[in-house]
């Protein structure tokens, strides 16, 4: 996490609006004539610098007389009524010879530039303007991202100080049992699936098991599941498949009708294949919350009694019933806080600096949105 703090991004925000809000006001002419004038001036400003060398040249008659028509032409594209105007007619008039035997000087140059100080002004004003309304919206974005990362901490520390408060004593092996047989026996199905039954089912199931949300079963690329289906392959376990497809040609022509065709589908889609495992299917520990436990049991239910035993499914209802327990959320509140809560952790929460840390964020986070609602 960053370390700024949100005085630093509130200060920054608000400073950065306060120097905004005064070149704003203190601006003497309104946006389309600060464009105006600014850019006569670059334009000016680029002829004599593109043009000084040859056009002070006393061999290079035509450098001068090329100069005169770029700058006239320029000088001409100028508003009439462009605040400055007579910095502009002073500049010129400096770069302009008597007579074709004189040549310019750069002292000439110096001091067309020089004339052009009142209209530079304004440039560099208006150079400060936009910096200054580049560092207002960096400043608010700062001033965003800090409140982002509080938002984050307060979220973070909220759930140390409620894990502190579970009872470690309490009994969780009343949930940690059922589940973890649940979960080999389904583990142990799901194997048996891959590695026994044809292609073609275990892959009509994940199909199926990926329109259950609270399932997490990618589909199978369709060219894969059509070709299951739709070849004698199919007949073969996953596990046989992705073995056939790293044999020859000549020896995969022992096992399948066309062994090019099972190399293009099968090896192809190696990485989903062999990611294909019960994970999905499991519980986990520490479980879920109460709700969300109860909906995907019930998924999981219609899903595994398609493939597993009836003592798989019992194991899962058994399962499914602990959400079901007055004490449910007391006994899960103490596994995450074993499972989750380090040692430093533990010693942070006892000593009372996981509720100081607490407090102090939230002070921070209500002084910073304050500041954003001020000056964002």
């Amino acid at each position: 996490m960053s370390t700024t703090t949100d005085q630093d991004a509130a200060d920054r925000l608000a400073a950065a609006h306060d120097r905004l809000e005064r070149l704003e006001s203190d601006l003497e002419l309104d946006r389309e004539q600060l464009d105006a004038v600014v850019d006569a001036c670059r334009s000016v400003e680029r002829v004599l610098d593109r043009w000084e060398e040859r056009a002070t040249d006393w061999d290079d008659f035509q450098g001068y007389v090329e100069f005169r028509n770029d700058l006239s032409e320029t000088l001409a594209a100028v508003p009439e009524d462009v605040p400055e105007s007579e910095a502009f007619v002073e500049a010129d008039a400096h770069v302009k010879t008597g007579s074709a035997t004189q040549a310019l000087k750069q002292r000439d140059f110096d001091a067309a530039r020089e004339a052009l100080a009142p209209a530079r002004d304004h440039v560099e004003r208006r150079e400060e303007l936009e910096d200054a309304r580049r560092e207002y919206r960096e400043a608010r974005r700062a001033a965003k991202r800090r409140d982002d990362e509080l938002a984050e901490r307060i979220d973070d520390l909220e759930r140390l100080v409620e894990l502190s408060e579970a009872d470690l004593e309490a009994p969780v092996e009343e949930l940690r049992e059922p589940i973890e047989t649940y979960d080999d026996r389904v583990r142990a199905a799901f194997a048996t699936l891959r590695s026994e039954e044809p292609a073609r089912e275990l892959l009509a199931f994940a199909e199926t098991a990926s329109g259950y949300p609270l399932v997490e079963f990618e589909a199978p690329p369709e060219g894969l599941l059509t070709y299951v289906r739709d070849h004698p392959a199919g007949r073969h376990s996953v596990d046989e498949l992705l073995e056939y497809a790293g044999y020859s040609a000549s020896k995969l022509d022992h096992y399948v009708e066309d062994a090019d065709l099972l190399k293009r589908r099968v090896a192809t889609n190696r990485t989903y294949l062999e990611g294909l495992s019960a994970d999905p299917l499991t519980v986990g520990w520490p479980p879920e919350e109460r709700a969300t436990l109860l909906f995907r049991t019930r998924e999981l239910v219609s899903l595994v009694n398609r493939f597993a035993d009836e003592e798989t499914v019992a194991a899962l209802r058994s399962v499914r019933d602990l959400a079901r327990r007055d004490d449910y959320d007391r006994l899960r509140t103490a596994a995450v806080a074993r499972a989750d809560l380090t040692e430093a952790e533990r010693r942070r929460v006892e000593s009372g600096a996981v509720e100081e840390d607490l407090a102090a964020a939230r002070e921070e986070r209500e002084r910073l949105r304050a500041a954003l609602e001020k000056y964002g």
